[in-house]
């Protein structure tokens, strides 16, 4: 006879979003599927960590904007603790300067949040098989930039940024002051301004205030 626990196991899902309309939505969408189900929510990295720990997903569905952090630094987390679970990035920003850099601390795979519900199932479940997954865009943009090192003239710089100098960047083009920014990470206000610094030789800006313009034109233009 078949082994029926096995037929009936449905793999385990946690979902990390700090947006509670769409991870209800991606909850519902997973639970519907007879293969899934959500065995754990959170908006940030703390909880996260906990619930990778105690409901041991077979995989983790992480955004990159989290509740006072980055989802980049929860995989370098995830991977520096050894935890045994996949993750796949589902997130609004901008593939061509996320994607590399997700796959690079440890996820399995990204996908955008305008995708198809059927595109991010398959997502996951290439992920869950232990494939790496990519959009087939970002597949020929990598292999591009593999080839050629091109890039598109509205990333040129921010690829140089180090993940933590690219998150402060984006907090700068939310209006975030230092203090702020330093309160939500968790810094100090000179490590901050120190980021800023180097963020602004890297960019070749001159001023606070150009620093702040081309920070601010960026969140408007990719919604980050």
């Amino acid at each position: 006879m078949p082994d029926e626990t096995k037929t009936t196991t449905r793999c385990k899902v946690l979902l990390v979003e700090d947006h509670p309309m769409f991870r209800d939505h991606l909850a519902q969408l997973i639970n519907r599927d007879l293969g899934m189900s959500v065995c754990g929510e959170t908006d940030n990295i703390r909880d996260a960590l906990r619930l990778v720990q105690d409901t041991q997903p077979d995989i983790a569905i992480v955004d990159i904007t989290l509740k006072g952090s980055s989802g980049l630094e929860l995989l370098k987390d995830i991977k520096a603790q050894g935890f045994p679970v996949n993750v796949l990035v589902l997130s609004m920003h901008d593939e061509e300067l996320y994607a590399e850099r997700s796959l690079r601390a440890g996820a399995k795979g990204y996908i955008t949040k305008n995708e198809a519900s059927t595109e991010v199932l398959k997502a996951i479940r290439c992920v869950m098989q232990g494939e790496v997954y990519a959009s087939k865009q970002m597949t020929a943009k990598l292999l591009d930039r593999l080839t050629q090192r091109r890039a598109q003239p509205e990333l040129e710089g921010l690829e140089t940024l180090a993940d933590r100098e690219l998150e402060v960047f984006q907090m700068l083009g939310r209006g975030k002051s230092t203090r702020q920014i330093a309160q939500t990470l968790g810094l100090g206000e000179s490590t901050v301004e120190t980021y800023r610094a180097r963020i602004k030789e890297k960019l070749r800006l001159r001023s606070a205030a150009e620093l702040y313009l081309r920070a601010g034109q960026w969140v408007r233009d990719h919604g980050s």
